[in-house]
């Protein structure tokens, strides 16, 4: 009996000193649920003129031929005479070569017979669409984006 006694004193004391539901805990509760949704609405209100005066976006940079060549032609080609050929020739100085002869290459029959030079207006035509510059070519490569294409002609005629 002695215990059951002590147990209830001392649960009656625990309980009434540590409970959530002390008048002095619920009026804290109060007050940092009015400062929290005070704060917030101040924060709404900063934000939202914040938002007018963001500065505007820099305007896009233009593709970079170099960056474009990696993306959609070192897949097939190189650009130096050191690297084995893949399944293109290499790119190295192609503005102002003739088509179709670049050493240790085994070009397709049509590249065989062509006799032109490469400038940027074939390059572009190229690019654009291979099967109509040379019939039989087995480059499956089309690039209908005009300034896509220009800037891929300009990283070439740097390589020369």
């Amino acid at each position: 009996m002695f215990c059951r006694e002590i147990a209830r004193y001392y649960h009656r004391l625990f309980s009434a000193t540590y409970s959530l539901r002390t008048p002095t805990v619920m009026h804290m509760t109060k007050l940092r649920a009015r400062k929290a949704i005070g704060l917030g609405s101040c924060g709404a209100l900063l934000v939202v003129p914040m938002a007018g005066a963001q500065m505007p976006l820099p305007a896009a940079k233009p593709p970079d031929g170099e960056i474009l060549f990696k993306q959609q032609c070192a897949t097939c080609h190189t650009t130096n005479l050191s690297d084995p050929a893949r399944q293109g020739p290499s790119l190295f100085r192609i503005v102002g070569r003739p088509a179709g002869k670049v050493e240790g290459f085994h070009y397709s029959a049509g590249f065989a017979k062509a006799d032109f030079v490469w400038d940027d207006a074939r390059l572009d035509a190229w690019l654009a669409n291979p099967q109509a510059i040379i019939r039989g070519s087995i480059m499956t490569y089309r690039q209908s984006n005009a300034e896509t294409r220009a800037a891929i002609i300009a990283y070439l005629r740097e390589l020369n």
